[in-house]
């Protein structure tokens, strides 16, 4: 925050979630000067409730959004390439019971187009019968099943928000200001200067004012863009409409091997995901005119009804069984002056992104998105922020992705031979997704204080002093919520126990 006080930089990025994230990186590996705030934590909102895939969109190609599924599926293929560590391809298991509003044979052909428009870099779809999918996953019930399909896409090991703090990492490496619980509370634009915004921020834990100043804003408040751009003064072509999805942890459904798809009796897709040793069902599509959403007892009901409708379980899933939820909004893309009150349309609409830009204010706006298409994001806002005489300079290195596989292999030796996974509880493998090129530095951590506070995932206490000291930790929920995803995998209950000693290591109030 005192960094912020006085700041004078080519742009301020309101919103701290993907999108947000992935421009300050972008920005400022291009050697521009940033700030990134956010009201909340970083990935705090939208950016923290996701289904945690990364996949080209193969249910566009109902909709004949063909260049959507293209531009999704390269991005995919890109994320793959530069986080091999983090972006996993995994197998989805597609199901089609009587409920489904297509048959199995028209499906196939659309899974090859789609592995086509991919350029074959996934493995091949396959068809399944009865007993093939019956073999592969005994917990499906296969009994109104007329047949089956195996084709492929990605997930992220670990949850979304610790996949978008490392755009924020990689910011501010890259020597961009970055603040979390840090809210724009007024603004004020001077045609006349040279950096003719000035933004007050209020630090929301102390109350205290700061005052800095910008040549350009990029609001990337997602579901809160619309807001935001009218205290901009900022008149845009499209607005945000609001979709709610929930999804339910819990415990593993099935192998855990690969990503269960079905459609329930609205002929909705939904999915069962698997998560560190849980299982992830959801999500649902219900238009809401608020962005601050809750899972309700009807939101519960309608999901365990449709999971357990087509799983043959010795006991039904029931609510006790719920470990945790996760209930969010997608900030979806609509036309400024479109109703979309149609709910047949409305389920139709698609994750795309736009950006626009105001060169009478200097502001450009990030509509809609998803984790896939985030590189996307990025460069297209290098590109654009030009438009207003902030000229960045070319790349040196790339601003998003993992060291080298060199860099990876020499981790693994020197954390072999600290004793991680022999003397040392842990996997190494693990600790390099987690933190990249800091990865050696939090190897030295758990060395020097190598006491478990958390096992299964471990967490030593070393990482910990080194999240609470290097990861913009204010709230304890901040490190088991985004940092990490211990608050989704673990019940309140398992939990209680060690919140207080992870506090205490942290630096945070409980």
């Amino acid at each position: 925050m005192q960094q912020l006080d006085g700041a004078t930089v080519d742009v301020l990025i309101i919103g701290g979630g993907i999108n947000g994230a992935v421009s300050a990186a972008a920005l400022a590996g291009h050697d521009v000067s940033v700030a990134v705030v956010d009201r909340g934590d970083f990935a705090g909102f939208t950016s923290q409730e996701s289904s945690n895939l990364i996949w080209g969109g193969f249910k566009y190609l109902q909709t004949y959004e063909f260049g959507l599924v293209r531009k999704l599926s390269q991005a995919r293929n890109r994320l793959l390439d530069a986080y091999p560590s983090s972006v996993t391809p995994i197998n989805f298991l597609a199901v089609f019971d009587d409920q489904a509003p297509f048959p199995p044979w028209l499906v196939t052909i659309g899974s090859f187009a789609y592995w086509a428009i991919g350029n074959f870099e996934t493995k091949g779809p396959r068809p399944l019968k009865n007993a093939a999918i019956k073999e592969l996953e005994p917990a499906i019930n296969t009994s109104r099943v007329k047949g089956g399909l195996l084709y492929a896409d990605a997930y992220l090991e670990d949850n979304d928000a610790r996949f978008v703090f490392g755009f924020v990492r990689r910011a501010v490496d890259s020597g961009a200001i970055a603040a979390n619980y840090a809210e724009v509370t007024s603004v004020e634009f001077n045609t006349d200067a040279d950096h003719p915004w000035t933004a007050e921020i209020t630090d929301r834990t102390t109350s205290q004012r700061y005052t800095m100043q910008a040549r350009a804003i990029v609001n990337a408040t997602g579901p809160f863009l619309d807001e935001m751009n009218r205290s901009l003064d900022v008149r845009t072509k499209h607005r945000i409409a609001h979709s709610k999805g929930i999804h339910l942890v819990v415990p593993q459904i099935g192998t855990g091997e690969r990503v269960f798809a079905f459609f329930d009796e609205d002929e909705r897709l939904y999915y069962v995901i698997p998560m560190d040793g849980r299982s992830v069902i959801g999500t649902t599509d219900t238009r809401v005119d608020s962005p601050f959403t809750e899972v309700t007892s009807q939101d519960r009901a309608f999901v365990l009804r449709q999971v357990n409708a087509r799983l043959d379980l010795p006991t039904p899933i029931a609510e006790s069984d719920i470990i945790s939820e996760r209930c969010g909004v997608r900030p979806l893309v609509v036309e400024a002056g479109g109703a979309n009150d149609d709910q047949a349309d409305w389920l139709q609409l698609s994750r795309r992104h736009e950006i626009e830009a105001s060169h009478e204010r200097k502001v450009l706006s990030i509509f809609g998105g998803k984790l896939t298409d985030c590189l996307n994001v990025g460069e297209e806002i290098v590109e654009l922020i030009g438009d207003f005489g902030i000229r960045p300079k070319p790349l040196h290195e790339d601003w998003f992705g993992e060291p080298s596989a060199a860099a990876r292999a020499e981790f693994l030796r020197t954390a072999n031979a600290a004793g991680i996974g022999r003397s040392l509880p842990g996997d190494a493998s693990i600790l390099w997704r987690r933190y990249g090129t800091k990865a050696a530095e939090v190897l030295e951590r758990i060395v020097a204080e190598p006491d478990l506070v958390w096992d299964g995932p471990p967490y030593h206490r070393g990482e910990l002093a080194y999240i609470g000291e290097h990861e913009l930790v204010v709230h304890l929920d901040d490190f088991l919520r985004r940092r990490s995803g211990l608050s989704l995998t673990e019940t309140p209950d398992a939990l209680a126990e060690s919140r207080a000693e992870m506090a205490r290591i942290l630096g945070v109030k409980v």
